[in-house]
């Protein structure tokens, strides 16, 4: 089945696909693009690949001529999501476990989580010390992970080990929900990233419906592990080697009350966000004034990042081959890496149109 904008997005978010454990979602995304693009694969780290080829190229000239190869561009999005693995199994049941990607840990008591891999998983509740056993010193202080677990309802450790053991995955529990007036805002898990992933589909899309003359060609990547840092992304642009790399992200704002204004990296309801700079990259000001400039041409909404933190697959893709010239793009999300996820709609299609846009005027930045 194909779904379209929110429906998408919300097919996204809710599959299961914590950093190493992404190929659920991978075979979501090859359903909803198969048709639409020249060629598909897998690389050996686990990405998914999407070719878009331009209009109007000799590729048997460039395969005897590598030198006058067609310029390549990268789109690349994340498939992976922040969760859990499991360490260990105690003799009363209950799971131990630790992060996988960054999670605050005050975010965690009492919520509701699924336990396993692809094809097998069982529910589960992240528990602690219940507050009334505590003590004062304990009250006053956020439980460390080391002081919760997982209880999935087993009588036992030998019971438990029959649906979760140690190696085990898992991921927020949480229903995908519209809110606020016409429904504009989005709460699910895992919007980082999976809105990259539903916006290169629908990008896709767009342009097998309304081609256009490119002389370039286009590499969708969705790609694995980002949360853990141990990016999928580099392999991908080494392989690839594009000269130049959108990178869709999601960002924490901050944009809520009692947050001093300086200190807010982005407004919900303002359009994509594009860095100038972060903790692993500094942007070449050429491509983000062409973004910038392509936005104000059109009338689309976006805003430039106003806080210098965190990092993004731009940084390991900015370092491979001989050198890649990355853009980030990053859709405001309140919440980052918990089980609530808020985004706003807004700024979905606002994102989706200058990316589309910024490609069908390609030439004036080359």
């Amino acid at each position: 089945m194909m779904y379209n904008g929110k429906e998408l997005i919300k097919e996204l978010s809710l599959a299961f696909g914590p950093s190493g454990c992404e190929d659920g979602v991978r075979e979501l995304i090859k359903s909803q693009i198969d048709g639409v693009c020249d060629e598909m694969y897998c690389d050996r780290a686990g990405n998914l690949i999407a070719v878009v080829h331009g209009q109007g190229i000799d590729y048997d000239l460039a395969v005897n001529s590598p030198d006058r190869r067609p310029d390549r561009v990268m789109i690349c999005a994340h498939m992976d999501e922040v969760g859990f693995m499991i360490t260990d199994v105690t003799d009363a049941g209950y799971l131990k476990f630790g992060t996988v990607g960054g999670i605050d840990p005050r975010v965690l008591c009492g919520r509701p989580v699924c336990v396993g891999d692809e094809n097998s998983r069982v529910s589960g509740v992240i528990a602690s010390k219940a507050i009334h056993l505590q003590s004062r010193e304990e009250r006053g202080k956020s439980t460390p992970i080391n002081k919760m677990y997982i209880d999935i309802g087993a009588k036992d450790g030998e019971d438990a080990r029959k649906y979760a053991d140690i190696g085990s995955f898992g991921t927020f529990v949480s229903d995908f929900v519209s809110f606020g007036k016409d429904g504009k805002y989005m709460k699910g898990k895992a919007l980082d990233d999976r809105c990259g992933c539903a916006l290169m589909i629908e990008l896709m899309r767009a342009i097998k419906d309304k081609p256009f003359d490119r002389s370039f060609d286009l590499y969708f990547a969705f790609t694995r592990c980002e949360e853990i840092g141990v990016s999928g992304a580099t392999v991908a642009a080494n392989s690839i080697q594009p000269s130049t790399a959108i990178i869709l992200e999601s960002t924490a704002v901050a944009d809520i009350a009692g947050v001093d204004k300086s200190r807010r990296v982005a407004e919900l309801g303002e359009g994509g966000a594009i860095s100038l700079a972060d903790r692993s990259t500094i942007y070449d000001m050429a491509i983000v004034n062409f973004a910038l400039g392509v936005a104000e041409k059109y009338g689309i909404k976006c805003q430039v990042k106003k806080y210098v933190s965190g990092g993004n697959d731009a940084g390991n893709v900015q370092r491979c081959g001989v050198g890649v010239t990355p853009l980030a793009l990053s859709m405001p999300t309140r919440y980052l890496h918990s089980a609530s996820n808020v985004s706003c709609y807004d700024d979905y299609v606002a994102m989706r149109e200058l990316v589309e846009a910024m490609l069908r005027d390609w030439r004036f930045y080359k």
